[in-house]
């Protein structure tokens, strides 16, 4: 096929390969590379095997028989790009759309016009086409954005998806090209499904020039990959595929299909994988590129069949197949992808779609119904929550059936509002939480959808091995633990490694010089503060694979809190001396976009005083995509409505090594760092902090504490930092078997020691948790460099539904005897550490010990 490609496979190899296919037997790379070639008689052996996998999947599934396609309008938002990709004929330029008539983007107006033509003609999804982020290439671009009012490309498309939507009631599928993390957060709330080919993962085909992907940014594999696993993290139905023909070799195209099985396994997010043949066109580079060849086309739907398993769909654009039906139905696809009756191909405008009584016609002689489906697949819908934003789910159900989930072929489309649910904040499930916590405990160990919720459970004991193996280190104990006295800044990474892994005298005599730098930096004073924490919902489908503290809203200790409840609580936390709430929840998907405004709004109004740390980065971002804002201009509205300090947490480690093993959906590294960046520009300042002893190693701390200090040496906006050691006990990924138990003592005092020694001078303050550790581990603990022991508290639910065993509340009595401990005195402070007010501190001193509203008195 290609200079690449080596001769052809022998007859043995093929025959073996052929076997262990009828077999069933799961094949490897160099076997698909076999097969990947067979032809004639050996084609039609793979085939048979694969369309035997196909109809079990398709019976697993309820609809034995069917072939499925998607009625669609296709809308060519922009034909402008960024990259360059050799064989495309969807791209044009600026001068040229201009010479046509036509401007950089569709208009609004065009936009709706075509699926409004398209709603009359049955169609139920609109698809979005559009090159990747022209804007950071064309000024022209850049220029129309800015003067209709879009940030970027991005912003376009989600105003546009949610016109669609409202204007006429076509489902939208958005293929915007790459996206981030972040970007997939914005766009999931406006789309039921969305859609990236992966194409290949032949680097060379990218980095070689001459390639068909050279000089395109967005067509780097590693890229791609990243956006399809980012997708699996985000619930996104997810549509992806190959591209056969272009350049790549048979291993090559056998490495792409089992790149997209091993997404699939671990986050089952791939709701179709699109085989597609390239056609040369006229007018690109790629003009003399021979086509791939029907039968080529043939051989890698079978073969993607078996890797991927009865449960994949397979889809072929029927446009492509120059009506050889009969052979790609054969070797095992299950769908034929979206069909118009209105708009053509753009991307194949050579090609035009088939008229769909044809495509039914040609269908049923292979055997088959031709039904027609939504733009996301009946599994999803299925699922329902996390996969589906419940601003959705109206315009989903209008046009579902009920019963299969496929299309309703009777419903013609009609615009609905895009809205928040209509139960906003309700107060639903077991709001007395945070009290019986500490006297019934939690209902069961795990959440009902323990095997769902958080990936595949063997796929992510594969991918956590690698980062759990100790590091060998070489570096001299006693040289460390030298420079650590002299100059703690001067320390290389190696001698931090050292100090990190320390034990017996060299752990004593690290937390000694930590000891001593934190007496020379912050004095004797332990400090704490008066608050109360507010957890006001649980409910939360993020899928973090640590936290024991999230619930799906139908879970017995599931529970939201009214806002009234959320500023009765503050109210009577003032009542006490409180100073400070600190308020985080679940990400809760029927929350309204203003839900955080609003808490800190109700707050702030019930108790003008009181001062509100609340909403994590994660909670941030959440936030930020359900309101359309930017971080910073969703920051800006947060601190208008009441936000005084945000918490830093979601931070767990910041390493995506770790973080993936950790969580499924949580925000990124650096998405937590710009947001946390962000608000210490507008004059949000914040706590950092560190959760560890679960699947990371010492390794990965001194990267987070590196990460920390550069971040405070730019914004100077940390007030401290948090050592949040794992609490195990119903933490999912320990009772999966995947994590260890926790940190051990020597783990803890080597953090909170190396916190001080490595965050000096940037960060002064370090906090240890009496939660998490008790009165004995919390005095070590500032014997060991810390000189912070957080809040009272008051209530505190997410360690405890982890299975801490000390308590929602401590009293100042409490918290001064810990120090006393520790042979140091306390002193209160606020939430940036500064003097508390005379009155504040009468008040607390009243109170102290006596909270009946608040919760019952501990022994």
């Amino acid at each position: 096929m290609t200079d690449a490609q080596p001769g052809r496979p022998t007859e043995n190899a093929m025959r073996r390969a052929l076997k262990r296919a009828r077999d069933g037997v799961a094949l490897d790379t160099a076997e698909a590379a076999v097969l990947l070639q067979a032809r004639g008689e050996q084609l039609r052996d793979l085939s048979a095997s694969a369309a035997r996998v196909r109809d079990a999947g398709l019976e697993a599934a309820g609809r034995p028989g069917v072939i499925t396609y998607s009625r669609k309008v296709f809308i060519p938002l922009t034909r402008l790009c960024r990259d360059r990709c050799h064989y495309c004929t969807f791209v044009t330029v600026p001068g040229k759309l201009r010479r046509e008539g036509h401007g950089m983007y569709l208009s609004p107006d065009e936009v709706v016009e075509i699926a409004r033509q398209g709603a009359a003609l049955g169609c139920k999804e609109a698809l979005f086409t559009l090159g990747d982020r022209p804007e950071d290439r064309w000024p022209e671009a850049r220029e129309w954005l800015d003067a209709h009012g879009y940030d970027d490309t991005l912003a376009y498309v989600r105003a546009m998806a949610i016109r669609v939507l409202e204007e006429t009631g076509l489902l939208p599928h958005l293929n915007p090209g790459v996206m981030s993390w972040t970007d997939l957060q914005r766009l999931k709330p406006v789309a039921p499904s969305l859609g990236m080919m992966l194409e290949t993962t032949a680097t060379r085909l990218w980095s070689e020039p001459g390639g068909p992907h050279h000089g395109s940014p967005d067509k780097e594999p590693a890229v791609r990959l990243r956006v399809l696993e980012d997708a699996g993290r985000s619930n996104v139905p997810f549509t992806t595929g190959v591209l056969i023909g272009i350049g790549e070799s048979y291993e090559e195209r056998a490495d792409a299909l089992f790149q997209l099985r091993r997404i699939q396994r671990q986050y089952q997010s791939i709701q179709e994988v699109i085989v597609q043949n390239f056609r040369a066109k006229p007018d690109t580079a790629m003009r003399a590129m021979p086509d791939a060849e029907l039968e080529e086309l043939a051989a890698c739907i079978a073969v993607a069949r078996h890797i991927l398993g009865p449960a994949a769909r397979i889809q072929a654009p029927p446009n492509l197949v120059d009506a050889e039906y009969a052979l790609i139905v054969g070797a095992g696809i299950d769908d034929w992808g979206g069909v118009s009756p209105l708009t053509p191909d753009h991307v194949n405008p050579e090609r035009p779609w088939p008229h769909i009584d044809q495509l039914a016609e040609r269908t049923r002689e292979s055997g088959f119904e031709l039904r027609e489906r939504l733009t996301v697949y009946p599994e999803f819908i299925a699922r329902g929550e996390p996969w589906l934003d419940p601003r959705l789910l109206p315009h989903v159900r209008a046009l579902a059936d009920p019963e299969t989930g496929l299309a309703r072929e009777d419903a013609r489309p009609e615009g609905l509002p895009w809205q928040e649910p209509d139960e906003g904040f309700t107060a639903t499930g077991r709001t007395d939480l945070h009290r019986t916590i500490d006297t019934e405990g939690r209902t069961g160990d795990r959440r009902a959808d323990f095997d769902a919720v958080y990936g595949d459970w063997e796929a992510l004991r594969e991918q956590a091995a690698p980062g759990m193996v100790p590091q060998r280190i070489d570096s001299d104990v006693r040289e460390a633990l030298a420079q650590a006295a002299d100059d703690p800044t001067r320390l290389s990474d190696d001698q931090a490694l050292a100090l990190l892994h320390a034990d017996g005298p060299a752990l004593d005599a690290l937390c000694g010089i930590a000891d001593d730098l934190r007496r020379a930096t912050v004095g004797d004073e332990v400090t704490y503060i008066v608050t109360r924490n507010i957890n006001f919902t649980n409910v939360c489908y993020t899928g973090c694979r640590f936290c024991a503290f999230a619930q799906r809203r139908t879970d017995a200790d599931a529970y939201t809190l009214s806002l009234d409840q959320v500023a009765d609580r503050a109210a009577q936390a003032w009542e006490v001396g409180a100073t400070e709430v600190c308020m985080q929840g679940g990400i809760h998907p029927d929350l309204p976009g203003t839900a955080y405004f609003d808490i800190a709004r109700a707050v702030k109004e019930r108790v003008p005083g009181m001062h509100v740390h609340a909403f994590s980065p994660m909670e941030v971002v959440n936030g930020a995509s359900r309101t359309g804002l930017s971080i910073r201009d969703w920051l800006t509205a947060a601190k208008e409505a009441g936000l005084d300090s945000i918490p830093g947490t979601a931070a767990e480690i910041l390493d995506d090594e770790v973080r993936w093993v950790l969580t499924k959906g949580k925000l990124p590294a650096a998405d937590w760092i710009e947001v946390v960046k962000t608000a210490h520009e507008l004059g949000l300042r914040s706590s950092s902090t560190m959760m560890y002893g679960h699947v990371d190693q010492p390794r990965h701390w001194l990267g987070h504490f590196r990460t920390l200090a550069a971040i405070q040496q730019e914004t100077g906006g940390f007030t401290e930092f948090v050592t949040l050691p794992f609490i195990h006990t119903n933490a999912p990924v320990y009772l999966a078997g995947i994590a260890r138990p926790g940190p051990t003592t020597r783990d803890n005092r080597a953090v909170t020691a190396m916190a001080r020694v490595l965050l000096h001078p940037h960060i002064t303050n370090i906090q240890t948790s009496w939660v998490k550790l008790g009165a004995e581990g919390a005095a070590e603990m500032l014997r060991s460099g810390a000189n912070d022991l957080g809040g009272t508290l008051m209530e505190e639910t997410i360690s405890r539904m982890a299975g801490s065993r000390y308590g929602s509340y401590r009293s100042i009595e409490d918290l001064r005897a810990i120090a006393t401990l520790a042979g140091r005195p306390a002193k209160p402070r606020t939430t940036l550490y500064g003097e508390v007010p005379a009155e504040r501190v009468a008040a607390a001193e009243v109170s102290d010990g006596h909270l009946p509203e608040l919760l019952p008195l501990a022994d």
